[in-house]
């Protein structure tokens, strides 16, 4: 791979693993616009440890207090609020760790065409507006319960059709029920966590079946890179989210993915 390669595919990934935004969608662009040749099982998994340090560091507070919280109040038996959220992180993985395992076959010979990503970048984006309009917002954090978290986790089974965004559909479902915005996002981070984790270790896995040659510069520059900008759109996004909303996002989905149909009609 060629620096600037490397430099805008790592920039991508850090940038759409959290946005609403959809990183299928944006990924197909290099080879689709430009012909690059794909980057390779190593780098994607590199850019997965970078925004997964990423995401760990900027609520490293929350992870540690969750964390701890979850270990005590397991050992003693009973569930408070820090730990109870923790459960509900667990809970929110479960379906799309189970659907990943039972339909990654399915969906990787099936559903990773264009087009596919394409009407659900479309698709998947006039429903994000639908919950951004019509949800209450009036709920945070502390009112989430076991319910709502298994119900924005079997959204997030949704995301392993290419062109949803994990993070999308996890605001979606959490907007939908009743959450607000910040709340609904920093939901979905938490709820990155693990999932990002195990699609690594997969992804590792993989790597080392394979074996062959390793471009460790490229893998050190891209792991860096996506942390970076992973760093830097969790704390804008979370920043601006109130003030900006979810309709430039949505706009930005629709164009995007009525680019998609054009480029491959």
């Amino acid at each position: 791979m060629e620096l600037w390669h490397i430099v805008v595919l790592a920039v991508i990934q850090g940038l759409t693993e959290f946005l609403p935004i959809s990183s299928s969608a944006h990924l197909i662009l290099p080879s689709q616009i430009l012909g690059w040749p794909d980057q390779g099982l190593a780098f994607d998994v590199a850019v997965h440890v970078g925004t997964l340090a990423a995401v760990v560091w900027y609520f490293r507070k929350e992870v540690y207090r969750l964390t701890v919280a979850w270990a005590g109040d397991t050992a003693r038996g009973r569930v408070g609020q820090d730990s109870g959220l923790a459960w509900a992180v667990i809970a929110g993985t479960i379906p799309a760790g189970l659907a990943g395992l039972l339909l990654n076959d399915f969906i990787e010979s099936t559903l990773r065409s264009g087009l596919v990503i394409a009407a659900s970048t479309i698709g998947f984006g006039l429903v994000l507006w639908w919950s951004d309009a019509v949800g209450r917002r009036s709920r945070d954090l502390p009112t989430l319960t076991m319910k709502d978290a298994v119900i924005i986790g079997l959204a997030q089974a949704l995301a392993l059709i290419p062109g949803t965004s994990r993070s999308g559909i996890t605001i979606t479902a959490a907007l939908f029920l009743g959450f607000g915005r910040e709340a609904a996002a920093r939901f979905s981070f938490l709820l990155s966590i693990p999932l990002i984790l195990a699609a690594g270790l997969l992804k590792t896995l993989e790597l080392v079946e394979q074996g062959g040659a390793t471009d460790w510069t490229a893998i050190a520059l891209g792991a860096a890179l996506s942390f970076v900008s992973a760093v830097i759109c969790i704390h804008l996004f979370l920043k601006f989210l109130e003030r900006l909303g979810l309709m430039p996002f949505v706009v930005y989905r629709m164009v995007l993915g009525l680019l998609l149909i054009v480029m491959l009609w």
